[in-house]
């Protein structure tokens, strides 16, 4: 293998990039990314670079060190096509990229309404959406976000420490009801009321309105919001429609092994985009977290190198963070329908607390902390190695 393409320049793409090197890969690499920007840090988009607190500048991803990588960038460039035939990634300009191995790394993108857009109504997945955002929220502005998932709880928070006046629609009957169950859910239900922030479960959006630009949500129960900005916060989807017709099978994302491998020899797939094989889910899943993006690409370019890698035991088990209100929240394992939750440190009063999640069998399976990192790290580690010893 003398040439690998990776499409997309984000955190994913990047940790490709230093795998390849890391493992004595030295032929060529050029990536492909539709963004001018360089690889940069998305989870800062939401809190410190909205609030102001960051640059652009302290986003950058890359370090002096990866200036030996010698890789060929092509920022502001898309690709449309994959000819596997061929072993190209065809560009918006015709221009044809020939390898041996691509790995796709294009991540998603936010979810938007059907119909005609509203002035005033945002997403937040890029940096140039963080721009346009930052600049809508100004003194005095009135926000409604859509969704109480992550994106749209960390917008909120932090539109309330900018003194914005703020309201959460979830239709669920919780925040972060899928990945926390009710119980948790419940508890950051609260953690938004505690800075005045207005949630309204239970009900949908039923539309915007407004005469071009928005100035109001309908809910699904009649109710009307005043707006003056709103946020979206509504999910993603991943950025595959380009791969059509190349024979890479799609399935919610791209379909691969445990490894990263898809179904067409020299393609591996990471990140946002890959929707794969995972043990502990028993089955196929897309995991859209900043963990997943520097662990996956580590195991996929050793797949495409066609080299044995055994991962760390806890990079098969899932991992989230979410910085809210003040606190910071951490998530480790895989919550399913059937799971009990019980607290074991702390006090949930006081959003300073630890809680494990049981299968039926009583089987721990997923730990969830506030503010105790600690303790959070040891159960974390405990998982992993359950994890390990039973596959």
């Amino acid at each position: 293998m003398r040439a690998v393409t990776v499409v997309g320049a984000s955190l994913a793409g990047l940790t490709a990039v230093r795998a390849l090197r890391d493992q004595g890969y030295d032929g060529r690499i050029t990536v492909v990314g539709d963004e001018g920007y360089a690889p940069y840090d998305r989870p800062p988009l939401s809190k410190e670079y909205l609030a102001g607190t960051v640059s652009e500048f302290d986003l950058k991803l890359e370090t002096p060190e990866d200036a030996a990588l010698g890789a060929d960038w092509r920022l502001g460039r898309t690709a449309t096509a994959l000819d596997t035939a061929g072993r190209a990634v065809v560009l918006d300009d015709g221009e044809r990229i020939v390898s041996d191995g691509v790995v796709l790394a294009t991540g998603a993108r936010a979810r938007r309404l059907p119909g005609r857009p509203f002035d005033g109504v945002h997403t937040l997945r890029t940096l140039d959406d963080a721009i346009a955002l930052r600049k809508a929220l100004v003194p005095g502005s009135r926000l409604v976000v859509i969704g109480a998932g992550f994106i749209g709880s960390e917008i909120a928070s932090t539109a309330a420490a900018m003194g914005i006046e703020t309201d959460v629609v979830e239709a669920e009957a919780s925040p972060l009801h899928r990945p926390l169950g009710p119980e948790m859910g419940r508890v950051c239900a609260r953690l938004h009321a505690t800075k005045g922030v207005r949630l309204h479960t239970g009900h949908g959006l039923a539309g915007l309105i407004g005469n071009g630009r928005v100035r109001a949500v309908r809910l699904t129960d009649g109710r009307e919001l005043p707006a003056d900005v709103v946020v979206l916060g509504i999910g993603a989807s991943p950025c595959v429609d380009w791969l059509i017709g190349s024979g890479v099978e799609l399935a919610n994302g791209v379909r691969t092994d445990a490894r990263g491998l898809t179904n067409v020899p020299g393609v591996v797939a990471v990140g946002d985009c890959a929707n794969s094989d995972r043990a502990h889910a028993g089955g196929p899943s897309r995991l859209e977290h900043w963990t997943n993006a520097v662990q996956q690409p580590i195991a996929a370019v050793s797949a495409l190198l066609d080299r044995e890698y055994t991962p760390p035991a806890h990079h098969r088990l899932p991992y989230f963070w979410s910085d809210q209100y003040g606190h910071r929240i951490q998530f480790a394992g895989h919550r399913t329908e059937d799971s009990t939750v019980e607290v074991l440190e702390g006090e949930v009063a006081e959003f300073d607390f630890l809680a494990l999640y049981r299968d039926r069998a009583g089987e721990p399976v997923a730990v969830l902390a506030v503010d105790r990192a600690r303790s959070f790290g040891r159960w974390r580690r405990r998982l992993a190695g359950r994890l390990s010893t039973s596959n």
